[in-house]
């Protein structure tokens, strides 16, 4: 092993305290949170079984922490409730505080109200 591989490398977990693997060769078995969560799954409470480094040039590496896939847990169903809550939410990132309509988007939080009562000149000109 050589370069990066090499220092990436450390199946025992002598030197990060965690198994470590190169990017793309973590062992069947393990599995980040994205790809749990694409199988439907969630970590559950269980605690880091391994990583995944990425070397990258002048910057520290990227890090993924495995979790063990036979722990994982099945994701909790959206309740009614939260449904409603997730959408509360949702409708009140896009009411706009000066003008208390709907404006059809996610206001930015750089302007705090919708484009037209930002830019109210510009509007008028188009």
């Amino acid at each position: 092993m050589g370069g990066s591989f090499g220092k990436c490398y450390d199946p025992s977990g002598s030197q990060f305290g965690i198994p470590t693997y190169p990017w793309r060769y973590a062992p069947k078995g393990l599995a980040t949170r994205r790809q749990l969560r694409a199988r439907g799954l969630r970590p559950g409470g269980q605690p880091i079984a391994a990583q995944v480094l990425r070397p990258r040039y002048r910057r520290g590496p990227l890090t993924a922490y495995l979790y063990r896939v036979d722990r994982a847990k099945k994701v909790r169903p959206m309740t009614p409730a939260k449904w409603a809550a997730l959408a509360k939410a949702n409708r009140a990132r896009r009411t706009c505080p000066k003008c208390l309509s709907d404006a059809g988007y996610v206001i930015p939080t750089s302007l705090g109200m919708c484009v037209p009562c930002a830019y109210p000149d510009e509007q008028r000109a188009a």
